[in-house]
């Protein structure tokens, strides 16, 4: 029964690896938070989703999608299956964005220079998805059965890391970038998120 089980975990791990894509992403570094601040942060985490017609009522709503969507085909072609399968992560992006005070296309940036939009990213260190998040943040602000690889709890995850971290540097970007990015002190991270938004998605 041992071998058996061993053989089933060492099976299960294959096909995990196998889904997984690595990425040179950074990881954000571990540090404790205080009480106010872990009930925050959990309480937006545990928000409800965007809703189904999100930007759908609203022109300049529609206008940003149609251009990102075209950004995107630049950008990632192939990463998504369908228009729709596109627009779906875009208005993601676009809510959970926005409910962070964080400008959506800045968070596009942080995904290309993060993952290049691949779901499944894993870094060296661990961090996973979209936005790359390191998975001690699910035992300090979610909940047990928050997946990482899930498009929503990834975006809502990653802005709401970095918008704690924009907090935390009083509004300065390059240092939030850097905690982020567990880069603190080196410019090289900000320089290519800062650079990626302004020659890709401004």
């Amino acid at each position: 029964m041992a071998f058996i089980a061993r053989s089933v975990a060492l099976i299960a791990l294959a096909v995990l690896l196998l889904h997984c894509e690595y990425s040179q992403g950074g990881a954000q570094q571990y540090e404790v938070l205080s009480a106010a601040t872990r009930a925050a942060l959990s309480r937006a985490a545990a928000d409800r989703p965007a809703p189904d017609n999100y930007l759908a009522a609203d022109a300049a709503g529609q206008r940003w999608l149609v251009e990102m969507r075209v950004r995107m085909a630049q950008r990632a072609p192939g990463r998504f299956a369908t228009v729709a399968d596109t627009d779906a992560f875009l208005k993601t992006v676009h809510y959970e964005a926005t409910r962070a005070g964080l400008d959506p296309q800045l968070v596009l940036a942080v995904i290309d220079v993060e993952s290049a939009f691949r779901k499944f990213a894993v870094s060296r260190a661990g961090a996973r998805g979209y936005m790359q998040v390191m998975p001690f943040w699910v035992k300090e602000i979610g909940q047990s059965d928050h997946n990482l690889f899930n498009l929503r709890t990834n975006l809502r995850y990653g802005c709401l890391i970095l918008r704690h971290y924009l907090d935390t540097e009083r509004g300065n970007l390059d240092r939030a970038l850097g905690r982020y990015n567990g880069s603190l002190g080196r410019p090289d991270y900000p320089r290519a998120v800062e650079r990626t938004l302004r020659d890709r998605w401004r």
